[in-house]
């Protein structure tokens, strides 16, 4: 977000007279004129940069390519501290919720250690949450200068290039801080690959001005790479499209192409729009230096024109609206008029246009286990029920598993294969309500076979990255209550239910 001291005084620039014209009329009045469209069918299938790149991020990535020149969609952002406050404001404004989520991981109020955790893992499970609801992720990183405290006065700040050099340098202390900070997120950022989120992840913004302490500085792709090589190859996040997001060019910002980091590590262009100044050549110059990837608007402060933007920059694909900013810089009719205009994609646009694409991408999924379900707790005979579940989370209380099967004494075995992400030591957590025993690679790292409540075991086993092991874990049910939840854990992976996209059928 550039400084508001900029924002507050700056001098509106002159309207071209299309806009003049249009802009006489209400905004009910011109969403019923016509629009001239024009449809962009890339000559190629937009591909992710990264060629590990997850099934969700490569779909997101090919409809918001398809998008470009027939709509534009919705957004909102919300910050650390609370992240669904104004994307619910704006629903109760205009009756409808943006499509496009944006959440912040940068700590800026010099919060402690733990504060922080805890806002970041709010901003993962809302994240979770819309994803599942048929919305789209975007995470900010105002990150303050690596090894300071974490304050807004340490992110806005004027550091000089012999500084900063420091820190894109390997093994300097400044740099050591960097990956550190870097590795922190990447936890977060680790919790939505594993939830099947992908996010269009839009780090060190606005580097074409000089008020955030990665701005202006002539080896900026090297911080860049550096971010890039370690989200994508150390850890493994290929959920993340990857959002390269200047300012528009102003008295304030210099060209976008200055500070380009090259094609092969950029998925979408964006660029901050503030004032009410969307400038034909903000957006020609950002579509030139695109070639073909799409490109948006990645925040402003007022809701652009929907009519006018169909008109004379369709290919901008979606807006983001900055927090606070939607009430104060917008008129409740113009929030509506935006949000139920023809060309502004609605979620429910969105949901069924992705949806069909998303469900023949889950159907195709081998992904899961097979869990066999039998009517004792000694898994003798043949199983009564035969599924494939996502993942070992359940908690039954004193209810059955499914019909056909009693609320005591059953049991299960799941079977299929187990893929780590990294190649390292890995903790495996039995929490259950009775027995438990839980093989990986054929050796048994947990038995707990007799009754319990609520336990905890624990076993560990050294992993290979991208290496497919079998598992086997088997469960019984005493009589009460029934509950079974497998996690795992490595040095570089937090604690978590082992997710659906780590195992695969047998």
């Amino acid at each position: 977000m550039i400084l508001n001291t900029y924002r507050k005084y700056r001098l509106y620039t002159t309207i071209i007279p299309i806009i003049l014209i249009l802009s006489l009329l209400p905004w009910g009045e011109a969403r019923s004129l016509p629009v001239a469209r024009t449809v962009n069918t890339p000559a190629a299938p937009v591909k992710p940069v990264n060629p590990s790149a997850s099934k969700e991020a490569a779909a997101l990535l090919s409809y918001l390519a398809d998008l470009s020149g027939k709509g534009m969609i919705s957004g909102q952002h919300d910050y650390l501290e609370s992240p669904d406050e104004f994307n619910n404001k704006l629903k109760n404004a205009s009756g409808q919720y943006a499509v496009l989520h944006g959440y912040e991981l940068g700590a800026i109020n010099n919060q402690s250690k733990e504060t922080i955790a805890k806002q970041r893992q709010a901003v993962v499970n809302s994240a979770i949450k819309w994803h599942k609801g048929g919305g789209i992720v975007a995470m900010t990183f105002h990150q303050n200068l690596p090894g300071t405290s974490p304050e807004w006065n340490n992110v806005k700040m004027n550091l000089s290039q012999a500084k900063f050099d420091a820190y894109v340098t390997p093994g300097t202390p400044q740099y050591k801080a960097l990956i550190a900070e870097l590795d922190e997120v990447a936890g977060y950022l680790g919790e939505l690959r594993d939830a099947g989120v992908p996010v269009l992840w839009r780090p060190y913004h606005e580097m074409n001005g000089n008020w955030f302490w990665w701005g202006q500085k002539d080896n900026f792709a090297k911080l860049w790479d550096i971010v890039y090589e370690r989200m994508v190859n150390t850890h493994k996040l290929n959920n993340l499209l990857w959002v390269w997001n200047p300012n528009a060019p102003n008295e304030w910002a210099e060209a976008y192409s200055n500070y380009y980091p090259g094609a092969a590590k950029v998925d979408i262009l964006a660029a901050d729009i503030y004032n009410n100044d969307f400038k034909q050549s903000y957006y020609e110059n950002l579509l030139k230096l695109a070639d073909g990837k799409p490109i948006g608007i990645g925040e402003s402060g007022e809701l652009p024109d929907p009519v006018i933007l169909s008109q004379t920059q369709s290919k901008w694909v979606y807006t983001m609206t900055w927090g606070k900013m939607l009430l104060e810089n917008n008129n409740l009719q113009k929030i509506q008029s935006f949000m139920s205009n023809k060309y502004t994609v609605s979620r429910d646009d969105y949901k069924l246009a992705l949806g069909a694409q998303m469900n023949a991408l889950a159907a195709a999924s081998r992904n899961g286990l097979q869990g066999q379900y039998f009517g004792n707790a000694e898994l003798s005979g043949k199983p009564l029920l035969t599924r494939n579940d996502n993942k070992i989370d359940f908690n039954w209380h004193g209810d059955s598993p499914a019909p056909g099967i009693g609320k005591d004494s059953f049991s299960v075995r799941w079977t299929g294969k187990i893929k780590p992400v990294y190649s390292e030591k890995y903790t495996f957590t039995a929490s259950s309500d009775d027995g438990i025993r839980v093989w990986i690679g054929g050796k048994l790292v947990i038995d707990s076979w007799k009754k319990q409540s609520g336990v905890s075991r624990e076993g560990s086993i050294t992993l290979t990255a991208a290496t497919a092991y079998d598992i086997k874990v088997e469960y019984y049910e005493n009589h009460g209550d029934a509950s079974v939840r497998l996690m795992w854990k490595s040095p570089r992976q937090k604690q978590t239910v082992i997710p659906q996209n780590a195992l695969t059928l047998p």
